[in-house]
C-alpha cells in the first residue's frame, strides 16, 4: 500500500505544483502575456487565464473518470499525466506578448485548458486508485495523501518562488524566474510515467452489460453534499494561493516575504490533511471534518484583523498558518468520505465530477472575485468576510453528510444490535 500511494501521490502532486504555480506567478505572467498600462487589468488578464483551466475540468473529469471506470485506473492517470506534461511545457515554452502579438495569450489559454482537463481526469482516478488499494481501516490516512500531495507541491512551488525571488531580480524574475519554475516540475514527468507505469492495477473493468446496474440517483445526496464543501474549500484553498499576490499588493509587503508565507502555509497544511484523515479512522468522517471547520470559520475575521493591522511578515505568516491548520484538518477526510459511499463502478468519474464541478464554478472565479471584491471595497476585510460566508456554508454540508468511517459504521451496527 505504501508504495503504490507513494506513486500514485508522486504524479498528483507534480501536476498540483505546476498548476499552482501560475497562480504564484500570476503578476509575472500577466506582465509577459497581457502587458497593459494598469497593472490591475495585467493582473485581471492573468487570471482570467488561470481560470480558463477549470472551464475543461469537467469535460476531463467525465471523460477521463469514465475512462478509469471502463479500463481501469492506472491507464488514467497515465494519460493525465501525459497531457499535464504537455501542457506545462506549451505554457512555460511559449513567447510573450512582445515577441509573437496576440498569439501569446492564445496560446497561454489553451495550455491552461489542457492542464485542467488533465487535471479534471485526474483527481477521480488517483483518490479512487488510493481508497481502493488501502485496507479499510486505513482509507481516510490513504485518501488524504491526494491532499497531502497537493499541499507539498504548493509547498514546493511556493519554495522555488522564494529562491527565484531572493535570486533574481524584479526583472529577471518577470522575464524567465516564472518559466523556471514551471519547467522545474515538467523535468519530473518522465519519471512520474515511469513510476505509474509500475504500479498494480485495482479496478477490474466491468463487463458492458454491466454498467447499467449502478443508478447514480441513488447516490445524488452524497454527491450533492460532498460538491458543497468541495466548493467551499476550493474557494478557501484558492484564496490561500492568492495570499502571494495579496501580501504584494494590499500589505505591500515583498515578494519574499508573501512567498514565505506560502511555504509555510502549505507545509503545515500538508501535516494537518494527513492528520484530519488518520484522525477520521479511528473517530469517523463527520466529526473530523466539522469541529476543525467550525474552529476555521470563527478564527477567519480575527486573523485577517491580525494581518491586516500588523502588516508585517510576522502576523502575515502566523496567521496563513493558524488557518491552514483548521481548514486542511477538515478536509482531510473528504475524500475517503465521499469515495466510501460509492461502488466501484461508478466511484472513479462521480468522484472526479463531484471535485471538478464546484471547482470549475466556484474555484476557478475566485481570485477573480477576490482581485474584483478588493478593487471596488478598498478593504481587505472584504476578503476575510468573503471566505467567512462560504466556509459556513461548507460546515454545515459537512454535517450533514452521512458517516461512512468502517469504526463508526461498526460501533452503530453493534449499538442497534445490543438494543
Amino acid at each position: 500500500m505504501r508504495r503504490a500511494i507513494i506513486a500514485a501521490t508522486l504524479g498528483n502532486g507534480l501536476e498540483f505544483y505546476d498548476f499552482v504555480t501560475f497562480a504564484f506567478f500570476a503578476i509575472q505572467i500577466g506582465n509577459t502575456f497581457f502587458p497593459s498600462d494598469s497593472e490591475y487589468l495585467s493582473l485581471m488578464g492573468s487570471l482570467a487565464t488561470f481560470g480558463a483551466g477549470f472551464i475543461t475540468r469537467p469535460i476531463g473529469a467525465h471523460v477521463l473518470g469514465g475512462y478509469a471506470d471502463r479500463r481501469g485506473r492506472k491507464p488514467a492517470m497515465l494519460l493525465s499525466m501525459s497531457m499535464m506534461g504537455a501542457g506545462i511545457c506549451l505554457l512555460a515554452l511559449s513567447p510573450g506578448y512582445a515577441t509573437i502579438g496576440y498569439a501569446a495569450p492564445a496560446i497561454a489559454v489553451v495550455a491552461r485548458l489542457m492542464q485542467g482537463f488533465a487535471l479534471g481526469g485526474e483527481v477521480g482516478s488517483a483518490t479512487t486508485y488510493m481508497v481502493e488499494v488501502a485496507p479499510s481501516e486505513h482509507r481516510g490516512r490513504a485518501s488524504s495523501w491526494q491532499l497531502v500531495s497537493q499541499q507539498i507541491a504548493a509547498t514546493l512551488g511556493a519554495t522555488a518562488g522564494l529562491g527565484l525571488s531572493l535570486l533574481l531580480d524584479p526583472a529577471e524574475l518577470a522575464s524567465f524566474g516564472w518559466r523556471i519554475a514551471l519547467l522545474i516540475g515538467a523535468s519530473v514527468v518522465p519519471m512520474a510515467l515511469y513510476i505509474r507505469n509500475s504500479l498494480p492495477e485495482t479496478h477490474v473493468p466491468p463487463h458492458p452489460h454491466e454498467s447499467g446496474r449502478v443508478r447514480f440517483g441513488d447516490y445524488r445526496r452524497l454527491a450533492l453534499l460532498g460538491g458543497i464543501v468541495l466548493g467551499s474549500g476550493t474557494i478557501a484553498t484558492y484564496i490561500f494561493n492568492y495570499m502571494a499576490t495579496f501580501g504584494q499588493t494590499q500589505l505591500h509587503l515583498s515578494a519574499s516575504a508573501s512567498f514565505a508565507a506560502e511555504t509555510a502555509n502549505n507545509g503545515v497544511g500538508a501535516v494537518a490533511a494527513f492528520a484530519g484523515g488518520a484522525l477520521s479512522d479511528r473517530f469517523g468522517r463527520v466529526r473530523t471534518m466539522v469541529v476543525p471547520q467550525v474552529a476555521f470559520v470563527l478564527l477567519i475575521l480575527p486573523c485577517f484583523l491580525w494581518l491586516t493591522t500588523a502588516r508585517d511578515a510576522a502576523s502575515f505568516i502566523g496567521a496563513n498558518m493558524l488557518l491552514s491548520i483548521c481548514s486542511n484538518l477538515a478536509t482531510g477526510p473528504l475524500l475517503a468520505a465521499i469515495s466510501e459511499g460509492l461502488p466501484g463502478l461508478i466511484r472513479a468519474r462521480v468522484v472526479a465530477l463531484v471535485y471538478a464541478i464546484p471547482i470549475a464554478t466556484l474555484g476557478g472565479t475566485t481570485q477573480l472575485v477576490v482581485t474584483w471584491l478588493l478593487h471596488v471595497t478598498g478593504t481587505s476585510m472584504a476578503l476575510a468576510l468573503y471566505l467567512a460566508a462560504v466556509s459556513l456554508v461548507g460546515a454545515a454540508a459537512m454535517a450533514a453528510m452521512p458517516e461512512t468511517a468502517p469504526v463508526r459504521l461498526r460501533a452503530m451496527a453493534a449499538r442497534q444490535a445490543s438494543a
